[in-house]
């Protein structure tokens, strides 16, 4: 059976790191806060929010509400970030997305601040995590990846690393940060031709398709695999589950993150790390 790459130890870990690393800064007078701005009351946003606030809390990180109505314009959207932008007391802020459709929302995100945008949301971020320099911070669900890996001592070094998917969330920024690791990485999509031995010749894959719960069967995998599954569906029976058929998956592949308790959990607890990382370089 597949070891658990499961992510509750690894965000110990790091809540560990974050709560030590916020204590120093409280030291030096600096209380790291993040502003979390949500236009309308989606019920996703609304737990997101929720979620996010509970795990600053944890490590002691402040957080500051911007709520916006559903009909704001984009103008006054922009102008909210424009504020948290120059307001010293905010470290990092995270922008609740999809946003209205009156709402272009490249503009809005470049509207950020490269050194406050905490998940990776601007194209200077994204030209960072490309380039392989520090401007910004990499999408969260991207660096979960990448401290599952290391918590569990995978090396990507040398290994043949897959991707699937191509999204500027997940595959696009994730495959960067696994070359920065010396990986040999292949991209890939629901259009790979022969898609399933593609990912058969990967020792680290993972998958981010958005395709269909638990699309990803037997015969993608091969043994010995380190399998990262960041999908997430709910099934018809009301079951949340990933990308990865885990039960195929178990009983063939080296190690496996499970769904849930995988990459979800440990995304938020990068947010938390960015917005800490991000009071330091602003105290500096």
């Amino acid at each position: 059976m597949a070891e658990l790459l499961k992510g509750a130890p690894v965000v110990a870990a790091m809540n560990e790191k974050a709560s030590a690393d916020v204590l120093a800064l409280k030291e030096k007078g600096v209380h790291a806060t993040l502003a979390i701005v949500r236009v309308g009351e989606k019920p996703d946003d609304i737990a997101y929010e929720q979620g996010a606030t509970k795990r600053c809390e944890k490590v002691g990180v402040g957080v500051r509400h911007v709520t916006l109505p559903q009909d704001a314009t984009q103008a006054t959207l922009q102008e909210a970030l424009r504020k948290l932008n120059s307001d010293s007391g905010v470290h990092g802020v995270l922008l609740l997305r999809p946003l209205p459709a009156q709402m272009n929302d490249n503009e809005v995100c470049n509207t950020l601040a490269p050194e406050k945008d905490i998940d990776g949301i601007t194209d200077a971020s994204l030209a960072g995590v490309f380039a392989g320099i520090e401007t910004g911070y990499p999408p969260c669900t991207a660096q979960a990846c990448m401290e599952i890996l290391e918590y569990y001592g995978v090396d990507p070094k040398g290994k043949r690393a897959t991707v699937v998917g191509r999204s500027l969330v997940v595959g696009k920024p994730l495959s960067m940060m696994l070359l920065q690791k010396h990986a040999t990485v292949t991209i890939c999509h629901t259009r790979t031709v022969d898609l399933p031995s593609v990912c058969r010749e990967a020792e680290i894959l993972t998958i981010s398709a958005g395709r269909k719960a638990r699309g990803f069967t037997a015969e993608y995998f091969s043994p010995g695999q380190v399998v990262l599954d960041v999908g997430i569906y709910v099934d018809e029976n009301g079951k949340m589950c990933g990308d990865v058929d885990f039960e195929a998956a178990e009983t063939m592949v080296g190690s496996v993150t499970p769904v849930p308790g995988g990459v979800g959990t440990v995304t938020t607890s990068v947010l938390v790390k960015h917005v800490v990382e991000a009071a330091q370089k602003q105290t500096q």
